[in-house]
Order: structure tokens, then sequence, then C-alpha cells
């Protein structure tokens, strides 16, 4: 059985905040700490956001406002595919002449996948290709407006109140007699603005009374408790006798899609604009340098993703499994490609008995004891057939073939447990690693060649079941 096309058999360890295992091709490696990177262990900044389809891109404010949704393109209801614009020619009638006719071009909204089109839902054609489509209004939006505003003011509220919990907490450290006549000559000498400067937002009234700023022009937003309905409107009495037509009925899917209408037939379906998405900076949380980030142009939706880790880390791919039986021993031939230029050289250890990382072996493997040593990353090496192989001295027990940057080798596998599920089997991969990194102090002696440093990963496959 081969999985060469299957990365998320053979699982890297992480050493973050929580020990995740992830198959390489989902990580980053910081140069500067050495050390493999997760999605979970690394700080996500929001740069800005994007339209995947037309590539709009817009500041944060500006998305929050559009509800990060995009103005100009929308998803089909039905399949949630982009639509397109089309143009079709309507006979319209003469300004001068109504009993004549003449062709008058026409948009619509068509998908490209289902053939959904706005025409279905009796949405009106446009005159010009972008902008002004109809969009169906919610009548629950007064009471939703209502009910935000009133939450903001509570939130409000509940700010102030623990800001001057925080301040009865400092009250020893304040004079005792902070009277209506200290506020006037704090104020009168210009201490108020100091005390405002160390805490912003803090009137000098809430400082004397520890309480909140009186007078306050604010309207009391009031809002209605939902009431329950005693009496609910009673089903169609053919409901259980009319035959269901499932392409005219939507499914839950479309239904939450739009949870304003939730619309119960494929009638009532109506475009959605498009979601934004985001350009992120991903930053290590150790060392604060950046494993992913955009491009600088502002324009482009273009990432530049400098530490993924399979540019960094050899990585082990398992290329063919043998039937894997109770107590038997096979052999599992492996996949290891070097990413870098320098020849790098690699040792297999296979986990000790005990250790906490090998929770999830079920199987014993015996790895090569000698060193195996991979040529250098060589793009051009790739397609020149006539290139002469370099001689390592491979022991042909051990390793199956030897192409380019790339070298199969075999392991032995002794399934320790009978019983349902994959064969799993750890052991740990180290290598030398040169950091390329610049250093952020020049030294004066002039580039010193970098040294050799030893890096150790541990690895975790997922061979299949056991086949009785």
């Amino acid at each position: 059985m081969a999985s060469l096309l299957q990365p998320d058999r053979v699982l890297y360890l992480v050493h973050g905040e929580k020990k995740i295992r992830s198959p390489l091709s989902t990580l980053y490696f910081c140069r500067y700490c050495s050390e493999l990177r997760s999605l979970e262990c690394v700080s996500h900044e929001v740069d800005s956001h994007y339209c995947p389809s037309c590539l709009e891109n817009m500041p944060s404010a500006e998305a929050k406002l559009k509800k990060n949704r995009c103005a100009n393109c929308f998803d089909c209801p039905c399949c949630m595919h982009t639509l397109s614009t089309r143009a079709t020619n309507i006979p319209a009638p003469l300004p001068d002449d109504p009993s004549k006719t003449t062709m008058k071009k026409a948009y619509y909204l068509a998908c490209g996948f289902c053939r959904w089109t706005s025409r279905d839902v009796g949405m009106a054609d446009k005159s010009v290709a972008s902008g002004g489509w109809q969009e169906p209004d919610n009548p629950h939006t007064q009471r939703i407006n209502k009910l935000i505003e009133y939450y903001q003011q509570l939130a409000q509220r509940e700010k102030l109140e623990r800001d001057r919990k925080k301040l009865a907490r400092r009250r020893p450290y304040m004079p005792l007699a902070f009277s209506q006549h200290t506020i006037h000559v704090v104020e009168k000498y210009g201490l108020g603005t100091r005390l405002q400067r160390q805490r912003p937002g803090a009137p000098i009234t809430s400082l004397a009374g520890l309480s909140l700023k009186e007078g306050e022009d604010q309207k009391e937003i009031n809002i209605e408790p939902a009431q329950a309905l005693d009496e609910v409107e009673p089903l169609p009495e053919d409901c259980y006798t009319r035959p269901i037509n499932l392409p005219e009925v939507t499914s839950l899917r479309q239904r939450l899609l739009q949870p304003d209408f939730q619309p119960a037939g494929a009638s009532q379906l109506h475009p959605k604009h498009k979601h934004l998405l985001i350009k992120r900076s991903l930053r290590c949380r150790k060392c604060e340098h950046n494993l992913s980030k955009p491009e600088f142009n502002p324009t482009s939706i273009k990432f530049k993703i400098q530490l993924v880790a399979v540019s960094y880390i050899p990585e082990v791919r398992i290329m063919s499994i043998p039937n894997l039986r109770f107590q038997k021993e096979c052999q599992v031939l492996l996949t290891l490609t070097n990413p870098v230029e320098n020849i790098t050289h690699v040792t297999l250890v296979g986990c000790e008995e005990g250790d906490p990382e090998d929770i999830n072996s079920t199987a014993k493997v015996m790895v090569p004891t000698k060193e195996l040593v991979l040529a250098g990353k060589d793009a051009a090496a790739d397609y020149d057939e006539l290139a002469e192989p370099q001689d390592f001295q491979d022991d042909p027990d051990v390793v199956a073939f030897r192409k380019s940057n790339k070298i199969g080798f075999f392991i032995k596998v002794v399934p320790q447990r009978e019983e349902d599920g994959d064969v799993t089997v750890s052991f740990k991969i180290r290598h030398d690693f040169r950091n390329l990194a610049a250093p952020i102090r020049p030294s004066e002696e002039g580039d010193a060649p970098t040294e050799a440093i030893w890096l150790t990963h541990h690895v975790e496959l997922s061979l299949g079941p056991i086949i009785a």
C-alpha cells in the first residue's frame, strides 16, 4: 500500500503551550528559536481585509461598517459558489413612440455551477453591470438595532462600575478630605488635567465621590421583553397529504446561511454578499519574529510566507507498507527529503520505553543505526539526466534508492497490540541545521561561518490496520 501522497499520516510533535501533532506541511519553523511552531502557538495579527472574488482591499474599519462583506460580489444561495453577472437583450419601448420597441441591454446574476439565476426569485434586471441589486428588508431590523443600543449602554455602565471599584481599592492613597472646594482648587491650578492624563476618561467628580458621573446626558433605553405566544399558527390541512417537491424545499444549510429570513422554499432564496477574507501575519510568541506576513503592497493579496517548516526540516513520508500482522516483523519503506542546499546528516533514534511523548505508539520500531547522508537540494539537478550521481556508499539493506535530494530507506515494525485501529509507530529524527538568519548585531570580525546545530523532532507514523 502506497501512502506517498498522504502527508497527514506522518505527524510531527510541536512543543508549544499545548503538545500538538500535525503534518509538517501545516507547521512553521522559527529560525531564531530553532523550533517548530503550529497555528496554536503563534500570534495572529490581522493586517487588512479583501474580497476573494474581486480582490478589492479595504481597511478593517471599512470592513466593519460593511459587516465584513463585499458590496459588489455575491454568493449563490443554493450552492454557495460565486455568482457572475450575465448580459442579455430585452425589448423596451421607445420613449418617443411607446408603440415601438427596441432591444436594450440588461444584466442579471447567474451561477455557473447550479444554473441558479436572480430571475428565479423575481429580482429585476439592472441596466448597469455592478451594484444596485435589490435586497429584501429584514422585518426585525428595528428590534435588533434597539437591542444593540441597549446592550452597548449596559456595557458602558458596567465598565464605569469596574472603574469605580478600582478607585475604591486605591482610596487609602488619596486625600481623606477630597471635598468640592478641594476639587475646585485642583481644577484651578491644573492638577485635574494631570489626574485625567494618568487615567484617561476618569472625571474629577468620579475621583471625589468614587461613583458614576452625575448629570450625564444619556438617554435611557428601555426594551420590551420578548413574550412567548400561547397560540401558534396551525399547520395547513394538506400538510401530511400534499406531495413534497424536494427541489423546491431548502436544505438546512441554505436556511442557516440566511438566519434573518430562513427561507422555507427555493423561491425565497436571495443572493448574499460575499464574505471578506483577511490578510494576517503570524508572529512567534517567544521571539516575536514574523513567520508569515503579507506583501508590503496594500493593494496586493499575495502573501510572503517565509518560514514554512517544509523549507527547513527534512520531511518523512510513507512510500509503501506491507501487510501488518500481530507480532510479525515487516519492513516499511519511507522517503526522506532534504529541503536545504547544504548536505544534511540525519540520524534516526527509536523512542525509549516509558517516554512520555511515545503515548500513541502501538508497535515496536527498529530504525537504521547508521547515519543517513542526504544530498543538498538542487533545482537544476532534477532536470539534468546526464549529471553524475554522488557516491555515498549506501548500505543496500538500509537504503532502497536515492534520487537528487531524496532518499528511500527501510524501517522494521513489529505490531504489539492486536486490536482495532491503525498501527502507530514513533521515533525521533535528529539532523544538523545551519541558521542562516541575519544576526541582530553584526560581528566586527567579519562574517564568520555559521556553526551547525543539531535539532531533534518527534515523528509519528500511522501505518494502517492489522490484517487478520
